[in-house]
């Protein structure tokens, strides 16, 4: 006896596998910078360990940015699931802003760290400033992939691809974002504890 699907049922089932797809990959970040963060407080013990090491002004800046595009995102969620396009579109561009404004605020952190003379890579480095290196810039790259998906989001909601009924790929981005969010308060948190 053959069981037909309605659309409804169909489109719960696509919604669960991608979320926990989404979810799976997101455990697997977590436990690769677990790995980065727990190689940093090993290194600790290393002479070469920068001492009155603070961590740039920039990255407190580039903090509260995250935090905004977290809110934002959240907001815009809301808003597409009450069918106010025009206020979900501005959310998302806030979202934008905001995620340009961090990578932007981390980029003027690296040039703080060089400007008080520690360096990433030579022989006037130290493992603090490597490893410091290493985390920002993986975090960046985990956030290229969320800004792809933002823009790619944009264009799907100016496309009208979104309304209360059809939340899936806001909702995805949300919940990237959000794990984007958490991570960079987690790193941030830790490099303050344990520069």
């Amino acid at each position: 006896m053959e069981m037909t699907m309605t659309t409804e049922e169909y489109k719960s089932r696509t919604a669960k596998s991608y979320k926990l797809i989404l979810l799976f990959a997101m455990v697997s970040m977590t436990m690769m910078f677990a790995g980065l963060t727990s190689a940093y407080v090993v290194s600790q013990s290393r002479a070469d360990w920068a001492k009155n090491f603070q961590l740039p002004s920039a990255f407190y800046f580039s903090t509260i940015a995250i935090l905004g595009c977290s809110v934002a995102f959240h907001l815009a969620k809301k808003a597409i699931q009450k069918d106010k396009h025009s206020m979900t579109t501005s959310l998302l561009l806030t979202t934008l802003a905001l995620g340009i404004a961090f990578v932007v605020l981390q980029f003027v952190g690296f040039g703080q760290i060089v400007a008080e003379g520690y360096f990433f890579t030579g022989s006037a480095s130290s493992i603090t400033t490597t490893f410091l290196y290493v985390v920002v810039v993986v975090h960046l790259i985990h956030l290229a992939g969320g800004m792809i998906s933002l823009l790619i989001i944009i264009y799907n909601h100016f496309k009208q691809k979104y309304n209360s009924t059809q939340t899936l790929g806001i909702e995805l981005g949300a919940m990237y974002w959000h794990f984007l969010d958490f991570l960079w308060v987690y790193l941030f948190l830790f490099l303050f504890f344990f520069k």
